[in-house]
């Protein structure tokens, strides 16, 4: 079975109805549809785990009886039972602290919408998704390709592409950050849940009884203000065995930082905030004023240090704005530093975040419990050929192989290329200035900040000056 062409028959089905109207609305259409035949297969493993199993959702909205049957209601019938009778009733599950389950399904059904208009067109789409069969291990495993599919569609979706995170980025933050069984791991911005899923993939490796299972399904913890890629982290999530998702529908920067107390607290913060926009009006003030601001990374930035445990560790994505910011940045910079080891910072090359946006990134490692003394660099190699990464030739996680080898062993030669080490003092006298460049590096202007590289061409412009004035004085 090849997913990508039953996702693409698809949307070509939705692409016949008037009341879907672009890539972004097709994707929502499909992702609850996903969600509700996903939480149907794995209720049927719970009801055979547990006689005394009782679903949230009421025995007629149950995808098992009304869209698993290929003869089941369609055209005008199926719409009204979805927009009059599924929808309304999911968005009102009668939920309590003790059904977890319900508050789950009724959080994702509130902000989600059937876009269809026309009945026998859903009745189409439900009979490609039942060529899907969740039960089985194979299939389930496919769902990884539906999702890979599902991200690609979402990165040529306008802006729905900020929730993406290339896996080789995800995948290479969560090795390098170590996650260990017991530990509470946080992404504040968890968009569709890769940070989360390489989390749990890694740590699925040293479990081995049922009540490890249970305390690992206690330690992933996401939030996602928006409800498309929450829906999709919640699905993905429990295709991977988390029964219960503690996956927050909310804005993680919306509470007063002050509130924050231990109950907040984790142990390891993995996430690529939003970067390049700024917040809405207000959310700044929950911040203290000394490191206020609109800007989205930032204030995650700030939040981030607050929720870290002693001991804590993070590993962020973070734009080359940042490194060389001043202001509020700066401020914030010297916090991270005087209360932070921040130990790590990899530069990567242009393109990682194509094609919806050109701006470089860095892969920011931290640890709280004492300062930093001195930060090494590294600079990721494009791969031979590459002049820039693409949709066609994206990021590979087999690239980060020369990090990881560095890693453990950075004083070796083999290395020099690529790191360099500069100590804290030299950073408090740039003014916090973060972003260097690689002594190592031939073209050495790559990665130089406006300001420095305003002042080489200064330099050099006066060297010339000289240069002219010696050569008339020589005639």
């Amino acid at each position: 079975m090849n997913i990508s062409i039953i996702i693409k028959s698809i949307q070509d089905i939705m692409r016949k109805d008037a009341g879907v109207d672009g890539d972004a609305q097709r994707i929502s259409q499909l992702v609850w549809m996903i969600f509700l035949k996903v939480f149907d297969a794995k209720e049927e493993e719970w009801e055979l785990e547990n006689d005394t199993y009782k679903s949230p959702i009421p025995e007629e909205l149950r995808w098992r009886n009304w869209a698993a049957d290929e003869e089941g209601i369609t055209g005008e019938e199926l719409l009204e039972f979805i927009n009059n009778k599924l929808f309304p009733q999911l968005k009102n599950l009668e939920s309590n602290s003790n059904n977890k389950r319900a508050i789950l399904v009724k959080e994702l059904f509130i902000d989600t919408h059937n876009y269809m208009k026309h009945g026998a067109l859903i009745r189409q789409v439900i009979t490609k998704l039942n060529e899907i069969d969740f039960h089985t291990t194979k299939d389930r495993h496919m769902f990884n390709d539906i999702y890979e599919q599902i991200l690609r569609d979402l990165q040529s979706a306008g802006n729905a592409g900020e929730y993406y995170t290339p896996r080789a980025v995800t995948q290479f933050i969560v090795d390098m950050i170590n996650p260990k069984l017991g530990e509470i791991v946080l992404d504040p911005a968890c968009g569709t849940g890769g940070f989360l899923i390489s989390a749990l993939e890694n740590l699925k490796k040293v479990v081995k009884t049922v009540d490890e299972r249970s305390k690992l399904q206690e330690c992933i913890r996401g939030v996602e203000k928006k409800p498309l890629p929450h829906l999709l982290a919640t699905t993905n999530l429990i295709l991977h065995d988390v029964e219960i998702p503690n996956i927050k529908h909310d804005n993680s920067l919306a509470r007063p930082i002050r509130d924050l107390g231990p109950g907040d607290k984790v142990d390891i913060v993995v996430t690529n905030p939003p970067f390049g926009g700024a917040e809405e009006v207000g959310i700044e003030t929950n911040f203290p004023a000394s490191l206020r601001t609109r800007e989205t990374a930032d204030l995650f930035l700030v939040l981030i240090m607050r929720l870290l445990r002693s001991d804590g560790r993070c590993g962020i994505v973070l734009p080359d704005g940042f490194l060389f910011g001043e202001g509020v940045k700066t401020r914030i910079k010297e916090k991270l530093l005087e209360e932070f080891n921040l130990h790590t910072i990899i530069r990567l090359p242009k393109g990682v975040f194509n094609p919806y946006t050109s701006i470089r990134t860095n892969l920011l490692f931290f640890e709280k419990g004492k300062p930093t003394e001195e930060i090494w660099y590294f600079e990721h190699p494009l791969p031979e050929g590459y002049k820039s990464y693409g949709k066609t030739k994206p990021m590979r996680i087999q690239e980060f192989d020369l990090e990881k080898k560095w890693w453990n062993d950075r004083d070796n030669e083999e290395f020099k290329p690529y790191c360099w080490k500069v100590y804290a003092g030299d950073i408090k006298k740039r003014n916090y200035n973060l972003d260097i460049n690689n002594p190592n590096n031939i073209d050495e202007t790559e990665h130089m900040s406006k300001d420095e590289l305003m002042n080489k061409i200064s330099t050099n412009l006066d060297r010339t000056k000289e240069l002219l004035k010696k050569i008339k004085e020589g005639f």
